[in-house]
């Protein structure tokens, strides 16, 4: 892939709350009894997690997120994976979309990612700031339009990239939230690589990011919430099932 920029894009651009209760409701007339109740019907049901993701990455989820979206990678060296917003309610998270199918970078998935390595990070990582090259399709997050998400040149598998950065949602990794995506600021140093984006998908591996169709894109823009504080949780199934 040609670099957009010589930093800000390297890693992509180059190739409690309670029901309430009716305490009228189920109170038998005068001199009846109460029905019994099973000990089955007693035993309270645990909320319901999101699917495939284990202790580990669960308690890296703030307490005040209630939305998630899950990137699940078909292995540690793939680079094809599946995406899905999540919203928490008092049962836990339920599915608030049909999945999409995803890309992920090269060479599959890291828990220490580096410049160059050809892999997306391993984590819970906040979504704070969005932008593209084409005007807000209606998103609540901060949007910044810019000629500068304009790209060319090719993908791994000769695809065109023209038009993957026409809509992005910055990975808050390496990066100050609160930013325009195509700020270069990276905080843990420039060996760490940043510009991990969510981008319009061109047909094959990234170098970093993940990327959902132009249409699931927006989608997802106009979805997220600021006020609900969302988060990607993203990795192989392996690494978030631990």
């Amino acid at each position: 892939m040609a670099l957009l920029t010589a930093a800000t894009l390297a890693a992509c651009s180059d190739p409690s709350h309670s029901a309430a209760v009716d305490h009228t409701r189920g109170v038998p007339p005068s001199g009846q009894t109460a029905p019994a109740t099973s000990a089955a019907s007693a035993t309270p049901v645990s909320p319901a997690g999101l699917p495939g993701v284990g202790p580990a990455a669960t308690a890296r989820i703030p307490a005040d997120t209630d939305q998630v979206l899950l990137v699940t990678g078909q292995a540690r060296d793939s680079s094809t994976a599946t995406a899905a917003l999540y919203q928490r309610t008092q049962q836990g998270w339920r599915p608030a979309a049909a999945p999409w199918p995803a890309h992920n970078a090269l060479n599959g998935w890291t828990d220490d990612h580096h410049v160059g390595d050809l892999r997306s990070p391993i984590g819970v990582f906040t979504l704070s700031d969005a932008g593209g090259l084409l005007a807000d399709p209606g998103t609540k997050l901060p949007y910044h339009q810019s000629p500068g998400f304009t790209i060319g040149g090719d993908g791994f598998d000769g695809e065109p990239l023209t038009g993957s950065f026409d809509y992005v949602v910055a990975i808050d990794y390496n990066r100050i939230s609160g930013r325009s995506p195509l700020d270069p600021s990276e905080p843990l140093g420039t060996g760490k690589g940043g510009g991990i984006w969510v981008h319009v998908d061109h047909g094959g591996p990234t170098h970093g990011c993940v990327s959902l169709s132009k249409d699931d894109m927006a989608a997802l823009l106009r979805a997220l919430d600021p006020e609900q504080h969302p988060v990607i949780v993203m990795g192989d199934a392996a690494s978030l099932s631990r």
